[in-house]
C-alpha cells in the first residue's frame, strides 16, 4: 500500500471505510487490515491514529453514538406532531439501518469493545442503549403533551420499541422488513399508551 497519501481526515474516512465493510460482509469482515485497504492507505495511518484495533472500534462506535443527538433533537421536534406511532416508526428505520445492525452485532463479539464502551455506557449494549433514551425522551415529551397516556411508562415502552425494532432488523441477510411490519409492531407496543 502506499504510503504518502494524502487523507482529508484520517479518523473520518477510516470510519466511513469501516462502516462500508459493515454493511457489505458484517462484524466478521471487519480487521485492520480490511479497514486500511477500504480506505486506502497504509496500515500504518490506523495505528498513528488509534492505540490499538479495539481503540478505533470503541472510537467508531462512540462516532455513531454521537450521531444519536442530531436524531434524538429531530424526533423530539416532533413531539405533538403527526402520528406518535408514525414519529416513532420513522425513528426506528432511521436507527435501524444495515451498519447500526452490523455495529450492534460488533459489540456483542468482541468482548474487548464492549469492556472499552463500559466507560461510557456503564449498563445495556451501548447504542441501543442511547437510542432507548432517544425514544423514552420523545416518549415522554408526547405523554407531557397529552398524545400519550398518563399512565404509560416511557421507560418501559421505550427499551420494548427497540428490542422489537432491533428483532425486525436483525437478519443481514433478508431485506429490511416493510413499513407496514415497522408500523403493525409500534401500534401493537404502544396499544392502551396512546390517548
Amino acid at each position: 500500500m502506499p504510503t504518502g497519501v494524502a487523507l482529508r481526515d484520517a479518523r473520518e474516512q477510516l470510519f466511513e471505510a469501516a462502516e462500508r465493510i459493515l454493511a457489505r460482509s458484517g462484524p466478521h469482515g471487519l480487521t485492520s487490515r480490511a479497514v486500511t485497504t477500504e480506505a486506502g492507505c497504509a496500515k500504518g495511518v490506523l495505528h498513528r491514529h488509534f492505540a490499538d484495533f479495539d481503540d478505533f472500534l470503541a472510537a467508531l462506535v462512540q462516532d455513531r453514538i454521537a450521531r444519536l443527538d442530531a436524531q434524538a433533537a429531530a424526533l423530539r421536534a416532533k413531539a405533538g406532531t403527526a402520528s406518535v406511532a408514525g414519529n416513532l416508526s420513522g425513528a426506528l428505520t432511521e436507527l435501524f439501518g444495515p451498519v447500526a445492525v452490523a455495529i450492534v452485532g460488533l459489540i456483542t463479539f468482541r468482548d474487548d469493545l464492549r469492556a472499552r464502551l463500559r466507560q461510557s455506557t456503564p449498563a445495556g449494549l451501548p447504542l441501543l442503549s442511547e437510542a432507548t433514551a432517544m425514544l423514552a425522551a420523545y416518549l415522554t415529551a408526547e405523554r407531557d403533551l397529552g398524545r400519550i397516556a398518563a399512565g404509560a411508562d416511557p421507560g418501559t415502552l421505550a427499551p420494548t420499541l427497540i428490542g422489537a425494532g432491533h428483532l425486525l432488523y436483525a437478519d443481514r441477510t433478508g431485506t429490511p422488513p416493510a413499513d407496514e411490519a415497522v408500523r403493525a409492531m409500534v401500534a401493537s407496543v404502544l396499544i392502551g399508551a396512546t390517548t
